[in-house]
């Protein structure tokens, strides 16, 4: 797995930046960029964000999670699938949507099995569990599950 300094010393190269470059452009100290490629120190959230942003990839793509670049606001706009839909079928061929999403499904079924809105979704959901909001909802969860087996 690629690891965060590695994801970001290989974006800015790409960009075919120096380190106090990137810094500079991000207003950050002149060596922090160093530090964050060498592992010396991990950038803050709000400094990973701001990396995101810049190079226009998602959290998960800059951790090294995933391969896949793809940022919310792009899946937002309509490029969340994976391949075009298919043309509607002739009306007399329609037949009910099946729940299951397999053949012969909605293309709502499409959207929620497409990988780019289920790493989408991921995203939202962790960075919203990650939040003083997501902890206690997820506090209160565990809490109920114990008191629940504790029966």
């Amino acid at each position: 797995m690629v690891t965060l300094a590695q994801r970001i010393e290989e974006l800015r190269t790409a960009k075919g930046l120096s380190r106090p470059a990137l810094a500079a452009a991000l207003g950050l100290p002149r060596t922090a960029i160093e530090k964050f490629e060498t592992g010396r120190q991990t950038p803050t959230q709000d400094q990973q964000n701001k990396l995101a942003s810049f190079f226009g990839v998602s959290l998960f793509y800059l951790h090294g999670e995933t391969n896949d670049t793809t940022q919310m606001s792009d899946w937002m706009d309509g490029a969340f699938l994976d391949e075009p839909a298919p043309a509607p079928a002739p009306k007399r061929a329609v037949k009910p949507a099946a729940s299951s999403g397999g053949e012969g499904g909605t293309m709502f079924d499409a959207f929620l099995t497409s990988k780019k809105f289920q790493e989408a979704l991921r995203t939202a959901v962790l960075d919203t569990l990650r939040t003083p909001e997501g902890q206690e909802i997820l506090a209160k969860a565990i809490r109920k599950e114990l008191t629940n087996r504790q029966k």
